[in-house]
């Protein structure tokens, strides 16, 4: 038992040490980010404008009016954070509204992956459709569940689907917030003006795809777990919150199989905390006295599960509202010779070679041959800085990739520059003349999110170190498997939101221990009093004399 207990004790603080080598390897990339670039941008080829210029002086602005009047200070501590309870939400509600204005102003149509789901709405006959559908079956559970809204909508427009994007954006953020509501409810102000100003910058909201449509699962069954397993609440609504966690989990397999990951971290994680623990008496004595509940709640769990995987996989089985090849689907070899090549991403050559293959068998042939000979032409050191190079790909832009994807928008031409469509065009088109400004605020934004998570790394309990694990299984996952860029992040986002509210004291704490030798006092000013001027009790001429 000493053993085990030692050997997860070793466990939990690999979690620590393994998590921060790799945040520390995408806090690096961060900051030399070409986004950050000022001017013209060689290496992006859409450089910022007057429009940052402007906002990093009115910030430094900012930054030392803060420093040198106490009043200001005072003045916007007591707004933002004593009001804090009221402040937040008015931020957050200020930023729904521009969502709502955002779609409803920009909705483009959408190329890549996302183009080919929604022409599958329109004419799901064709052959390339069929083709498509059939290398890429993980994506028809979104396929059927989009015609299903279409149908009961009545219709197949962007905006609709962009809309239904937003609000399931946005249901991923409420999931998120009561999950901090229960395990530090103090934070929830915190975690409110986090993502606040999150959904400020996350254009991804006009992307109808799974990278969006997974979010509201993945924080669902997060928030499930954490009421059953973490809370005080009573034993039926665990029990209840047991049965819906089997039932997002697998509808976030058949929507992103790699949305499972955090469920992998968080089986390790109780594994690795049982072994810590169930060494000592009392807690074997407190786990016999709450046998039965877990065991109803396990039993919830399961249910949920299997009824629902059952039922999503008879749905996809005896489905025809789209006919797919069977056998020419993409295995795990493919995306692992994939991944292999160029920075690690897609790779356009593989998948057509692949295709001319005429069964499963050969084309997971074809994909360990290429491993063995890529693997071969990397060589040892080779290949670590290949992982080098992909982890930079994978894990530093701020934007997760946006306008990245080869032919991300229908329209790709030189926006206009007229009215509040013309502009939007122009922040968001690859060939936007603001799209550079754009990129760099993202990138501030997602360095600062970095920096709280990377400052709080002594807090080590059990949900901290589930969150770590899931980010140290999402960086390898995208090492091993096709990756290559940061759009592959978005699922892991309801993460980093729950780690820096979380963490934010932590992180607090260890900044004010690192710099407080340049520490602002934020209490309110002392008022300047001048005391009256004693009258002399001594006579004038002895005055003079002294």
């Amino acid at each position: 038992m000493k053993i085990i207990k030692r050997f997860a004790n070793w466990s939990w603080r690999a979690i620590s040490r393994i998590f921060y080598l790799f945040l520390g390897l995408t806090f690096y990339f961060a900051l030399t980010s070409p986004n950050l670039i000022l001017g013209d941008n060689k290496v992006l080829g859409t450089g910022t404008t007057m429009i940052t210029t402007v906002g990093l002086l009115i910030l430094g602005s900012v930054a030392l009016a803060l420093w040198a009047f106490a009043a200001l200070r005072h003045f916007l501590k007591k707004i933002f954070i004593e009001k804090r309870q009221i402040t937040a939400w008015v931020c957050l509600g200020f930023v729904v509204l521009l969502q709502i204005w955002f779609v409803t102003i920009f909705h483009p149509a959408v190329g890549f992956d996302v183009g080919a789901i929604h022409q599958g709405l329109i004419d799901p006959d064709q052959a390339e459709l069929r083709a498509y559908f059939s290398i890429y079956p993980n994506n028809l559970w979104l396929l059927l569940v989009q015609n299903f809204l279409a149908e009961r909508s009545g219709t197949t427009a962007w905006l609709f689907f962009d809309y239904v994007t937003l609000f399931l954006v946005d249901l991923s953020m409420v999931f998120n917030l009561f999950t901090v509501k229960v395990l530090a409810p103090r934070q929830v102000p915190t975690a409110v003006y986090c993502h606040a100003l999150w959904l400020g910058c996350f254009p991804w909201i006009v992307v109808p795809y799974s990278d969006t449509w997974v979010l509201p699962l993945v924080s669902g069954y997060l928030l499930t777990y954490v009421i059953w397993r973490h809370s005080q609440l009573p034993n039926l609504v665990k029990i209840i919150a047991a049965g819906c966690s089997g039932i997002l989990v697998v509808n976030a397999y058949f929507l992103k199989p790699s949305a499972l990951i955090p469920v992998v971290a968080i089986l390790i994680g109780e594994l690795v905390q049982l072994a810590r623990r169930f060494s000592t008496k009392s807690d074997q004595s407190l786990l016999g006295q709450k046998f039965w509940s877990h065991c109803l709640i396990i039993l919830a769990l399961w249910s949920g599960f299997a009824g629902s995987y059952f039922t999503i996989q008879r749905t996809l089985q005896q489905q025809t509202y789209l006919t797919l090849q069977p056998g020419r689907e993409m295995t795990a070899w493919n995306y692992f010779s994939m991944g292999l090549s160029g920075v690690g991403g897609y790779n356009g050559q593989d998948v057509l070679a692949l295709n001319r293959l005429p069964s499963k068998k050969a084309r997971t042939a074809y994909s360990q041959k290429l491993i063995r000979q890529r693997l071969k032409k990397h060589g040892f050191i080779g290949y670590l800085r290949f992982l080098f190079n992909k982890q930079r790909a994978n894990t530093a832009d701020g934007t997760f990739a946006w306008v990245k994807e080869g032919h991300f928008f229908a329209e790709e031409g030189v926006p206009e520059q007229k009215g509040a469509i013309g502009q939007l065009r122009n922040l968001f088109y690859l060939n936007g003349r603001y799209l550079g400004d754009f990129r760099f605020w993202a990138q501030l934004i997602w360095i600062s999110g970095l920096t709280v998570i990377f400052l709080g790394w002594r807090r080590r309990d059990l949900i901290t170190q589930i969150l770590r694990l899931t980010f140290i299984g999402g960086c390898l996952f995208l090492l091993i498997f096709e990756g290559g860029r940061s759009r592959y992040l978005i699922q892991f986002l309801p993460i980093f939101l729950l780690l820096i509210p979380l963490l934010g004291p932590t992180a607090l704490a260890q900044w004010q221990r690192l710099f407080s030798w340049q520490k602002i006092d934020f209490s309110e000013p002392t008022p300047l009093v001048i005391s009256p001027k004693k009258e002399s009790t001594q006579p004038a001429g002895t005055m003079m004399e002294k």
